[in-house]
């Protein structure tokens, strides 16, 4: 994302300077939170310029959308994220009086191994399948003689269109009852999914790496969320594209510079076939 950063930073110097009366508005966004909640950053520009009244048209988010090359893929959307933080409670015990005692982990087993196997839909031509999938497990304090009395439990669903936040907690409440447990159960704010059809910014988006790199980029809804969720709904036109994501979140974390240039030149672009013609 930093490269991105430098890279758009890099495009809009070089075009004002070429183009000091140019016809239009160019705006760079930089958000601390979209790792996480995301309450604050994008969520509050886009409320903030509601209720200026200004309107986004067209948005370039700098995501590391590429695969193995810079501008073979284009996010054109994302899917949905809804995080649930599980609470299921039993009755601490030895571990060697099982009878006395109530395992909540043997208790939650069988409802989670029904949730990871539940088939949520197909998803669609946009979109892959619906997932589900568990990110962290605890319980006890490391004692290897005690029952726990409870166990704590966080998953993740991304989601297509092709189901709803409310089905969604719907079915997982109705299962984790259905199994008879004691539980409480927290969601956190979700991410609606979101896609971006023809227009105008992705068919120059397409143009200009085509011509840059001599590729025809494939069109994805895969990976995360992105900032991309909070804008698309004000009506504007949203894409992602950015560096190849073969180290993102790894240790060692790195991008090429020749890619950052590569960049840089398509983001220049983009914004000399969207201002020039607009």
């Amino acid at each position: 994302m930093k490269g991105s950063l430098a890279a758009m930073v890099i495009a809009f110097e070089n075009y004002v300077a070429n183009n000091p009366n140019h016809n239009g508005t160019l705006g760079l966004l930089l958000t601390s939170d979209e790792e996480g909640v995301a309450v604050n950053g994008t969520v509050q520009v886009v409320k903030y310029l509601n209720e200026k009244g200004t309107r986004i048209k067209w948005c370039v988010v700098g995501e590391p959308s590429s695969q193995s090359v810079v501008g073979d893929v284009i996010k054109i959307g994302r899917r949905g994220s809804l995080t649930g933080h599980l609470t299921v409670t039993g009755i601490q015990g030895h571990v060697a009086y099982p009878d006395r005692a109530q395992n909540p982990i043997h208790l939650v087993i069988p409802a989670l191994d029904e949730l990871c196997n539940t088939e949520w839909d197909q998803g669609n031509e946009h979109y892959d399948p619906t997932r589900f999938q568990i990110s962290n497990i605890h319980a006890g304090s490391g004692t290897d003689n005690v029952i726990p009395g409870k166990v704590q439990i966080q998953f993740n669903i991304r989601y297509s269109t092709e189901t709803s936040e409310d089905s969604l907690q719907q079915t997982i409440q109705t299962v984790l009852t259905n199994h008879g447990l004691r539980f409480h159960l927290e969601w956190l704010p979700s991410s609606k999914p979101f896609l971006t059809g023809a227009g105008k910014l992705l068919k120059v988006t397409q143009e200009v790496i085509q011509r840059i790199s001599g590729r025809a980029p494939q069109l994805s809804t895969s990976g995360g969320t992105s900032d991309g969720r909070f804008i698309a709904p004000t009506g504007a036109e949203v894409i992602e594209l950015g560096p190849v994501n073969e180290t993102i979140h790894k240790v060692n974390e790195c991008i090429s510079v020749d890619d950052l240039n590569t960049l840089a030149e398509m983001y220049l672009g983009i914004i000399k076939s969207m201002l020039d013609t607009n």
